[in-house]
């Protein structure tokens, strides 16, 4: 599972730099990849991502110079405050989701119909049992 995820995770940061994203690091990727539609506290950025809340910090503050996150206060605790996608985080999203499918449907021909059908049913069963936010 390892080695077929960072081939994946490759692909896309080497399209989104080609276009236009270049700036964004794999550190900054696996940290932006776990915020939340409504968006995600550091503490849990830092507990989801298993980094620390400065590691996860410094990187939000790199994202967030670069456009593609910015800080709201937090609607449930004004004192807090929430890191939500910004427009250039969005335009980088949709920009991956297309990689992604093609990713997906290379795999799914490499695989087949029932190979593929299988592959997704253990992934999402051992989800049960890895998962700590399912």
């Amino acid at each position: 599972m390892f080695i077929p995820y960072r081939a994946m995770e490759k692909e896309v940061l080497d399209a989104l730099a080609a276009a236009g994203f270049d700036d964004v690091t794999l550190a900054q990727a696996r940290v932006f990849q776990r915020i939340n539609p409504d968006g995600s506290r550091l503490t849990e950025l830092a507990e989801a991502a298993q980094l620390t809340k400065q590691t996860v910090g410094f990187l939000v503050d790199q994202l967030e110079r670069a456009g593609y996150v910015e800080r709201t206060p937090d609607p449930r605790d004004r004192r807090a405050r929430l890191v939500r996608v910004a427009d250039r985080g969005a335009a980088a999203v949709r920009a991956s989701a297309g990689v992604v499918a093609e990713i997906e449907a290379r795999w799914a021909e490499h695989l087949g119909p029932a190979r593929t059908a299988h592959l997704r049913e253990a992934l999402t069963a051992l989800r049960e049992i890895t998962d700590p936010y399912a």
